[in-house]
């Protein structure tokens, strides 16, 4: 069951105009409060979006790969403390591929919008931008924001033989 389901776990960024309902938003919170953190830190944070009007300014947060967060019916931005664990980019990573593998259980798509050390424009970064749109603490660093919602694209998974087996290496390089 567990692989099957990364296997049809594709990057979602065509979606419908359905909502995703209040019990699977309920699931997606539980799965990324279940992600395993280093030492038991949960440095991590989340902002679950669905206000059209915010998800369509955080669609510009960069100038390249995230315009279809405005078609998205949930947003979710994966933020954490990096006071509270100095691998919360680790941390913050694992939450945010809990809640794609969830979506993907749940039978909606999403897609990763990669935030920290990314630009916004030639003056603010991307995450001073989502920083200031969602008024979100200064001590909380934003690594992605999660694309949710009804497929409206399929895709088809990669065939096992297309893995790049050769490289994986046993005992040693």
């Amino acid at each position: 069951m567990f692989m099957d389901l990364i296997a049809n776990r594709r990057s979602i960024r065509r979606f419908t105009t359905d909502k995703v309902e209040t019990e699977k938003i309920e699931l997606l919170k539980e799965a990324a409060l279940r992600a395993p953190s280093s030492r038991g830190s949960n440095p991590w944070e989340f902002i679950f979006i669905t206000d059209r009007n915010l998800l369509e300014k955080l669609s510009g947060a960069k100038p390249h790969g995230s315009t279809f967060l405005k078609d998205a019916p949930l947003g979710i931005v994966v933020c954490a403390d990096p006071e509270k664990s100095d691998i919360w980019v680790e941390d913050a990573s694992i939450a945010a591929i809990f809640i794609q593998l969830a979506a993907t259980y749940l039978e909606l798509g999403s897609c990763w919008i990669q935030i920290r050390e990314r630009l916004h424009d030639e003056t603010q970064t991307a995450e001073a931008y989502i920083a200031d749109v969602l008024n979100i603490p200064s001590n909380l660093k934003i690594e992605s924001i999660i694309a949710i919602g009804y497929p409206a694209e399929s895709k088809s998974p990669h065939l096992k033989e297309e893995l790049q087996n050769e490289k994986v290496h046993l005992n040693r390089y």
